[in-house]
């Protein structure tokens, strides 16, 4: 039953942010084989990075059928991108999604691997985020991590909440949907009220250097 729950968060979690990175192609006016590398590398490059930093073998290298999926959404996406009133507001709700799915998909799958609480946190960070970085490199824009929005550390309040239900003794279904739920809206309310963590400011009257 585990299993089950965290394969079909790493499926979900694959087709949205896959959907994203065919949006970008989309606005970049790229070609299907555009679509389908940029699409596919943003669904899966999170994932790769974690399992990589697990020692764990690639998850699609065992389980090709995570690339086909890839392939096949982003050709769906091909056919479909202009029908969203704005792709961009479409790619921001579902990148939120997304990271949601998958910052609470990749701690769980460090607790599988035997990961302490501390580092399955850092790999639910790093799954939520990487293929977005990808997504955003290689669309040419610049990665929505180092921006002033709160992104990275919504995937981490959504690990964060996973991991110490799940060390509480909570039912594991009961922590991911709650891990989910807790990043999600804290990047949902982000968008919608522009939080943002505090920035970096010198000193008044220190030279610039």
């Amino acid at each position: 039953m585990f299993e089950t729950a965290t394969a079909t968060l790493d499926w979900l979690g694959l087709i949205v942010f896959t959907i994203t990175g065919a949006l970008v192609a989309s606005r970049k006016a790229m070609d299907f084989v555009g679509f389908a590398v940029l699409g596919t590398v943003t669904g899966v490059g999170g994932g790769t990075l974690r399992d990589l930093l697990l020692g764990a073998p690639v998850f699609w290298t065992e389980r090709p059928a995570y690339l086909l999926a890839g392939v096949l959404v982003s050709g769906a996406v091909f056919f479909a991108a202009h029908l969203p009133q704005s792709r961009s507001r479409a790619l921001v709700r579902l990148d939120a999604i997304g990271l949601a799915l998958f910052a609470v998909a990749g701690a769980e799958r460090a607790l599988q691997a035997g990961a302490s609480g501390t580092v399955a946190v850092v790999m639910g960070v790093v799954t939520a985020t990487f293929g977005g970085v990808i997504r955003d490199l290689l669309g040419g824009d610049s990665p929505v991590i180092l921006s002033r929005e709160i992104y990275a550390s919504a995937a981490a309040a959504g690990a964060v909440t996973f991991v110490s239900l799940t060390a509480l003794g909570a039912p594991r279904e009961i922590a991911l949907g709650t891990g989910f739920v807790v990043a999600l809206l804290i990047r949902a309310a982000s968008l919608r009220w522009g939080w943002t963590l505090p920035r970096y400011r010198p000193p008044t009257g220190l030279p610039h250097r």
